[in-house]
């Protein structure tokens, strides 16, 4: 069977928070949906794009966790591409999403080609990348469980490699995987490389109708769980909702330990087009274009005698750095963090270790999207908050009531349709309305172009907990 003739499932794994790339990267907004190496298009977005052409690739499923399931929609619509999206209700690592992900494939084809990838991955040659896909796809369809296999360009300690055995006859190039590798440390690095190891770079191509014979007879209970999961699911607005007691039964593990080093049909196909997992802040400055003294900088940055170092700036402030080397700085409105790229790895120690003294930084960012847009913390004090809301076209905020405060909304872009108890008023730019404590509110945004304005919360309690919501069109 040519390439050409088979029809590529693409399905897009979103789970993980990215606790490396910390204060960037965070539970209210992890790596994948950031925009840390292009300024203008998330990881996500990336790999949406590199499975669009559709002389290629089937319609894409993503599956993501249901925290994360408006910024998923959103992200897709600044794409312009349609996705279907599977909503985990917990984290069960990778061998139960690939079961979801057979699973729901087979459902439309059992034999379909079934193509795993991440979310937070870079890979600026997507011509390559399909290339590559096409001509792996040939040996899953063969029946081998086959991944792209990265030829080397450093001795990393970061990747897991690959041992290369036997050829493939069915798929031109590919081979047999003689053995997984743990990530090594750099002389074992070292040693691999010469013998020809590659990186495993986490994507996985395989028959729909296979991969679950090999669920069923490796790890049947992960098999099992995410069946009935997915059996059990419903439909919520745009989104298919997994069963939460049905997937919560389902082993935590992942696809590379519950099947790829097991099963006796795992396929490789060596591929040199650039790519990186950007799983620290070092792999980040090693992706992006550097100046003259090996600097990699991004939004409102200033260095004098800095080399080798990335500065990462976001919002408006200015960030400057003066006689660093082998640094990492990176400067958000609410967190900074300055690290040796040599041990950028260990900002997740870092994180968990704000997690457990309690800082909310650990986690949440100063700017929290929600389905309708985002709100941003401008200031706060004793009986008294103030934020920045921007509500997209459409946007509709849930008709609720506060104990607590009282809420003043001044509109400076847009035209904001508010609802207070009965009445129901169009605020312009430079007006303003009052919200009195215990009152029924709701905003709308009925234009055409985003909505923002300035809400100053005064009384005795600002938390977000002082919410009742009475209706709400996202089903929150």
């Amino acid at each position: 069977m040519s390439r050409s003739d088979i029809v590529i499932h693409p399905m897009i794994l979103c789970g993980g928070t990215g606790t490396r790339l910390w204060p960037a990267s965070r539970e209210s907004m992890p790596k994948q949906f950031a925009r840390l190496v292009d300024a203008k298009t998330s990881t996500f977005q990336a790999s949406l794009e590199r499975v669009a052409d559709a002389s290629v690739f089937a319609k894409p499923t993503v599956i993501a966790s249901a925290e994360a399931r408006f910024i998923v929609a959103e992200q897709c619509g600044q794409c312009g591409i349609a996705a279907d999206i599977v909503l985990e209700p917990q984290g069960r690592d990778s061998a139960a999403a690939v079961a979801v992900a057979a699973l729901h494939a087979a459902a439309i084809d059992p034999q379909a080609v079934v193509l795993i990838m991440a979310a937070d991955h870079v890979v600026p040659d997507t011509q390559a990348f399909v290339d590559a896909v096409k001509a792996a796809a040939i040996g899953a369809r063969a029946g081998y469980t086959m991944t792209l296999g990265i030829e080397p360009t450093r001795p990393a300690s970061d990747y897991g490699y690959i041992r290369r055995g036997a050829p493939i006859p069915e798929a031109q190039g590919a081979a047999r995987v003689e053995k997984f590798v743990e990530k090594p440390d750099r002389a074992g690095a070292e040693a691999l490389i010469a013998d020809g190891a590659l990186w495993n770079s986490g994507y996985f191509l395989f028959r729909a109708d296979l991969m679950l014979a090999e669920l069923e007879a490796f790890v049947p209970d992960v098999l099992d769980a995410a069946r009935a999961a997915l059996d059990a699911a419903v439909t919520d607005l745009d989104f298919v909702r997994l069963d939460g007691e049905a997937f919560a039964r389902a082993p935590k593990t992942s696809i590379d330990y519950a099947v790829m080093e097991r099963t006796a049909r795992a396929g490789v196909l060596p591929v040199s087009f650039p790519w990186s997992d950007v799983g620290t802040w070092d792999a980040v400055w090693q992706v992006l274009d550097h100046d003259a003294e090996g600097n990699a900088v991004r939004g409102r940055v200033s260095l004098i005698g800095t080399k080798n170092s990335l500065v990462h700036s976001q919002g408006e402030g200015l960030t400057a750095v003066v006689g660093l080397e082998d640094v990492v700085v990176v400067s958000t409105p609410d967190a900074v963090l300055v690290a040796s790229k040599a041990r950028s790895g260990e900002v997740k120690q870092l994180v968990n270790a704000l997690r457990a003294s309690g800082e909310p930084e650990a986690d949440a960012h100063l700017r929290m999207y929600r389905p309708w847009g985002w709100y941003q913390r401008i200031d706060i004090g004793e009986r008294f908050q103030v934020k920045r809301i921007q509500v997209v076209p459409g946007g509709r905020l849930s008709l609720q009531k506060h104990y607590h405060r009282a809420e003043h909304w001044v509109v400076v872009r847009g035209t904001a349709e508010v609802t207070v108890d009965e009445r129901v008023v169009l605020v312009h730019e430079n007006e303003a309305v009052y919200l009195p404590i215990g009152s029924m509110h709701r905003l709308n945004n009925p234009g055409k172009i985003p909505l923002e304005l300035i809400e100053v919360q005064v009384g005795s309690y600002t938390g977000e907990d002082d919410i009742i919501r009475v209706e709400d069109i996202y089903g929150r």
